[in-house]
């Protein structure tokens, strides 16, 4: 069951849209089955020409706001669609009104036994859905309390789901990203554009963040991406960054100007505070030497496919490595933060083979990684050990162009990758169903199903040729060789500071583990 919030100002015109034909013919024996009186007493009759008459009850409902002791609220119409799913049973309307009144309770709008709450209707016109219609002023002169009321429609909405044997919904904890709303949609058909600009921009966003190890690279990365940035200063402190919003070049309004989107309209976790988070690294993790980073940028750099297939390798060793913590290491805190983790290597994999269904899975999988309510994860040496080596990739891999099919290893390589990725997903997937998360489960099982199917394919990798134009490189200008520097002994051998790690790529007997010396 799910419910939608709308303001507005205008009761009759929403009256005369729930008690009209619908835009489609849709609407059939329009009535009310709950109020804050008896359905029939609000009921509206018939005008004179046999329409019908919303005057009275449009008085009754709106007279709280003149008896007001503040000033009413801008948009003091509530309204709220309310619909079931379309597997589940035809309801009747004594249920709906129960449902009805379960939501009002819930927001706080009409407690049950208040009678100085708000007044409100629900008009049943489908057999799916109902609408409330409330305006927002208590009959005592108070203003209701409107603070995260689409959350306490969702809990409502949970409750009446157990109620009746319903369809059950995810929850509303933030974990899900933002969806373009129906205006980006409409003008992404229009304009034959293959993804909302919103979807896009998340993506380019978390790739870049994904890759970048400081604040500066990561807004370089937004620049080599092809996206607009418009920065925002702190008012006290005019010399700090607070925050950011991004935009594409053809997205624009009326004006021809661009369409902004701040971080945290694209994901809870992309603001940049979060972001700064994310990039802060616990002592003792293994961390790349930001300095020779940005002297060697992805534009700068060319890998051979013999370098490029050692980078996949490492990598993989450290995700069969991050696979094992995740299923034998019990610290929660340790859990998510390589879940989050996990989200930064997909989306990087994604980018560095050009591959568009990794691209979609690695969109699918960020509900996975993020925690409720748009909390951050600690950082731990695990989860840094992980980013660490997806910003290896990237800079070993974004900005280049090598055809893959002359060089069976580098597919193997790639296709190993992917292979340790899709059982550290499932391991997450694990995590989230212990946690009763369904909706995260869901969408990590769903993501590691993808990527089994991508690696039994060849992974496929952007074709133009390169190496025709390729320059010579100097050995130790190579993100293979700054990866070997920063990790002196392999990833799947490095033993963390509080748990022990096994000293192969697969699961180590609780004997080797035991017998394991911290560093």
């Amino acid at each position: 069951m799910i419910g939608k919030v709308t303001r507005g100002q205008n009761l009759a015109r929403l009256l005369s849209y729930l008690y009209g034909p619908g835009s489609r013919n849709e609407h059939v024996d329009p009535h009310i089955v709950a109020g804050f009186r008896l359905p029939m007493a609000l009921e509206p009759g018939l005008d004179a020409r046999g329409d019908r008459d919303f005057r009275h009850l449009v008085g009754v409902l709106t007279s709280p706001l003149d008896t007001l002791r503040h000033t009413p609220l801008t948009l003091p119409v509530w309204q709220c669609s309310i619909r079931a799913a379309p597997a589940d049973r035809t309801l009747s309307d004594d249920e709906w009104a129960n449902i009805a009144e379960e939501v009002m309770h819930q927001t706080g709008f009409a407690l049950r036994g208040d009678d100085q709450a708000c007044r409100w209707i629900a008009v049943r016109h489908a057999d799916d859905h109902i609408h409330l219609a409330v305006v927002l002023a208590r009959e005592d002169g108070r203003n209701p309390n409107v603070h995260r009321d689409y959350f306490k429609v969702a809990d409502a909405c949970h409750i009446v789901e157990e109620r009746y044997g319903l369809t059950r919904t995810a929850p509303a904890d933030r974990t899900a990203a933002p969806r373009p709303t129906r205006a980006e949609t409409e003008l992404t058909d229009r304009k034959n554009w293959t993804q909302p600009p919103r979807t896009t921009l998340r993506r380019r966003v978390a790739t870049a963040a994904a890759g970048a190890g400081t604040e500066d690279d990561f807004f370089v990365a937004l620049k080599e991406a092809g996206v607009l940035i418009k920065t925002r200063r702190s008012v006290r402190a005019p010399g700090e960054l607070t925050g950011y919003a991004v935009a594409l070049p053809h997205h624009t309004n009326q004006d021809g100007q661009p369409v902004w989107f701040s971080g945290g309209k694209l994901a809870a976790n992309l603001t940049l505070p979060k972001l700064r988070h994310r990039w802060s690294a616990p002592p003792h993790a293994p961390s790349f030497d930001q300095r020779k980073l940005r002297r060697y940028s992805p534009s700068g750099v060319e890998l051979t496919h013999q370098e490029r297939s050692a980078a996949y390798q490492q990598a993989a060793r450290a995700t069969a490595t991050a696979n094992w913590q995740m299923r034998q290491i019990q610290d929660p805190v340790v859990r998510a933060d390589l879940a989050a983790a996990t989200s930064d290597l997909l989306h990087v994999t994604a980018a560095i083979t050009g591959n568009q269904e990794l691209a979609y899975v690695a969109d699918f999988y960020d509900r996975a990684a993020r925690e409720p309510y748009g909390r951050q994860p600690r950082p731990t040496p695990y989860g840094s050990t992980l980013r660490t080596v997806a910003r290896a990739l990237a800079y070993s891999g974004i900005g280049t162009r090598l055809n893959h099919s002359h060089h069976p290893s580098l597919t193997h390589a790639l296709s190993q990758l992917i292979v340790h990725i899709a059982a550290l997903v499932e391991a997450v997937a694990e995590l989230r169903q212990t946690q009763r998360r369904i909706a995260q489960a869901t969408a990590a099982r769903k993501a590691a199903e993808q990527l089994t199917r991508i690696s039994r394919t060849s992974p496929r990798l952007p074709s133009p040729s390169w190496l025709a134009t390729r320059t010579p490189h100097t050995p130790d200008h190579n993100a293979a060789r700054l990866a070997a520097a920063d990790f002196p002994v392999p990833l799947n051998q490095q033993l963390p500071t509080t748990h022990q790690r096994p000293r192969s790529a697969t699961p180590a007997p609780a004997s080797t583990h035991r017998r394991g010396t911290s560093r």
